[in-house]
């Protein structure tokens, strides 16, 4: 990585990103304008929109990035969703067994 990559600018456009793309899903809750479905459906796309930003912005993660930092982010990727899906699903089971 560049000693430059990082400059302030990169940096505060990335904040303001980020900033935006976390305030969109809490107005839409308090507002109520859209329905349960679309709400959630907006809130999973800021939330995809926000790691692509986060990413790219604070990480210097981009289409350029070599191959064993995107291996890298791939693995941690599928750790998360074995962490997550596992505790959905140990969550899910018991409360079947307590009803």
């Amino acid at each position: 990585m560049h000693p430059q990559s990082h400059s302030t600018a990169k940096l505060i456009t990335g904040f303001v990103l980020a900033l935006v793309f976390t305030l969109i899903p809490f107005a839409a809750i308090w507002t109520s304008a859209f329905t349960v479905e679309m709400t959630f459906g907006l809130i999973a796309l800021s939330a995809l929109i926000q790691v692509g930003v986060h990413l790219h912005y604070f990480l210097g993660i981009d289409t350029h990035t070599p191959l064993e930092n995107v291996l890298a982010m791939c693995f941690a990727g599928v750790l998360i969703i074995l962490m997550v899906g596992g505790t959905l699903w140990i969550m899910f089971d018991l409360y079947e067994r307590m009803m």
